[in-house]
């Protein structure tokens, strides 16, 4: 029997005080809706009284969120709880959420009043709250650099007043796990009426510690979790969501805890938010980064292949990721690639394993990783013996500015023959990518992810383009590398088109050896 820990969500709240530009009204319900469909228990949907914005993007959420509760922040102040109460007052269920700060910092310096003053302020603000709802939560702002017994006297007053949630925040992310759940263990040891109220906490995550403090205040018997996808937020962000429900899922037989979240939507959850947000999650992010599941070492790739939970300890399915990745490298062994021929269709009788390895070997020295049309490409011509592209650019001009409509200029050999087109679009990439399609007459490519790094420092640093493109139902990628942006982007294309004609040669021989001819 397992206990229930509730998730509490502030993505739309904490997690857009981050972001360089408010969202839309639009893109906070698109968000809201995807933390309903992954099981959030509290959806703490903005500050009403901050802006006219606020407010009706609160209300609006308030309306179309039917499963979880929409919460509003306030602070301990009658016309922020007012705001509150008026725009959740059209959700079916709703909590209000109110806060003052309780740290001698914060009470001297910030608040500029005296410790009952501050007390009596949270009181009336919490019974201020239930005139709109019984479901208030009162939050002790800065409660991991306070007097512990003065933090004591203020949760039991909150609880008195009817507060239903009571939240520990670890503002400043300044605790360590040990000390943090100390403090939630002295609150159940010395308040006395705390067994009228769910216990909450809220960690920062500026020493990297906001999920491990998270944990330990559960293991101390907090039952809420404040969250955020992705763990942005403030500074260095919150409590990742996907992180902590992920440890109580996959270590619940040791914990004894588990959320109501249906981990199979993370990562689309995950994805959403960093595109609305703006906010790329790095590959290496527990849980939702794009090597989570990725596997390049022979000896891991191998173990995977044999028992996935060698080097798993959750499977990819489980947070709603197809399978997991095994990157061709020269790092994989024989193993790994007969694995994946077979998963391509092929036969050991279709290929020799050593020397398509010896092949693999080098190419993946050659080029670093290795792609599935690269290994077909080893079996049918000979090792990919370097041949002539059959795409090459030999001119490019693009022009765009204030007022201009961009366009571009290509010229391009195709195999024995050369061609010119141009062309417009959104911006001189776009461009320069409708004029390379308009002459190679190649329509069916469809660029399905386009992304720039900087190699380098300064106004002179080279341009990195990688390009995916989807073609006859596969991707291909390539990469660019150029000072200019949009050649860096068209020597993508160009590389990704090449790698089609390539697939397209392979398909006709499979079809000539099909036909025995």
């Amino acid at each position: 029997m397992t206990e229930q820990v509730k998730i509490f969500d502030t993505t739309l709240r904490d997690g857009e005080q981050a972001l360089p530009a408010s969202l839309s009204v639009k893109e906070k319900i698109q968000i809201a809706l995807a933390l309903e469909r992954l099981g959030v228990d509290v959806i703490e949907a903005g500050f009403p009284v901050s802006s006219p914005g606020d407010f009706t993007s609160v209300q609006q959420i308030a309306r179309e969120v039917k499963d979880s509760v929409v919460c509003g922040l306030s602070r301990a102040v009658f016309k922020d709880i007012d705001a509150c109460g008026e725009a959740l007052s059209v959700a079916e269920r709703f909590r209000i959420h109110t806060f003052i700060a309780t740290s001698s910092i914060h009470v001297d310096s910030k608040l500029r009043k005296s410790q009952d003053e501050v007390l009596e302020m949270a009181v009336k603000a919490v019974k201020h709250a239930r005139q709109y709802t019984d479901d208030v939560e009162f939050s002790c702002e800065d409660a991991g650099r306070t007097d512990p017994d003065y933090l004591c006297r203020m949760v039991e007053a909150a609880i008195k007043a009817g507060a239903s949630t009571v939240n520990i925040p670890d503002t400043v992310g300044y605790t360590i796990p040990t000390e943090f759940g100390g403090i939630i263990q002295n609150l159940f040891d010395r308040v006395p009426n705390i067994d009228q109220a769910t216990i909450s906490v809220h960690c920062h995550n500026d020493l990297g510690l906001a999920v491990a403090n998270s944990l330990a205040a559960v293991q101390a018997g907090a039952r809420q979790v404040e969250c955020t996808l992705n763990g942005i937020g403030e500074r260095a962000g919150n409590c990742s969501l996907e992180e902590i429900a992920m440890i109580l899922q996959t270590r619940q037989e040791l914990l004894g805890l588990s959320t109501g979240i249906n981990s199979t939507e993370i990562s689309r959850s995950s994805k959403l938010v960093s595109q609305i947000c703006n906010m790329p999650v790095q590959a290496n992010k527990a849980i939702v980064g794009a090597n989570a599941f990725s596997h390049s070492s022979g000896i891991h790739q191998d173990g995977v292949l044999k028992s996935q939970n060698t080097y798993e300890i959750m499977t990819p399915e489980s947070v709603g990721i197809n399978k997991n990745n095994l990157n061709l490298t020269s790092r994989s062994g024989r193993h790994v690639i007969k694995h994946r021929m077979h998963e391509l269709g092929y036969k050991d009788s279709d290929f020799d394993l050593e020397t398509l390895y010896e092949g693999f070997l080098k190419l993946a020295d050659k080029k670093g990783q290795v792609f599935d049309y690269d290994l077909e490409a080893l079996v049918f011509f000979d090792q990919q013996k370097q041949q002539e592209p059959h795409y090459e650019l030999l001119y490019l001009q693009a022009n765009a500015g204030k007022g201009m409509i961009p366009s571009a200029t290509v010229k391009m050999r195709m195999g024995e023959e050369e061609g010119t087109a141009s062309a417009t679009g959104n911006g001189p990439v776009d461009a320069a990518f409708n004029a390379i399609i308009q002459v190679t007459g190649n329509d069916e490519v469809e660029i399905a992810d386009f992304k720039l790094d900087s190699k380098g420092e300064g106004a002179d640093a080279l341009a990195q383009v990688s390009v995916v493109a989807e073609y006859k139902g596969r991707r291909f990628n390539g990469i660019g590398l150029a000072t200019d942006i949009v050649e860096a982007g068209v020597k993508a294309l160009i590389y990704v088109l090449n790698n089609t004609c390539l697939a397209d040669q392979i398909d006709e021989k499979k079809q000539q050896k099909i036909a025995g001819v």
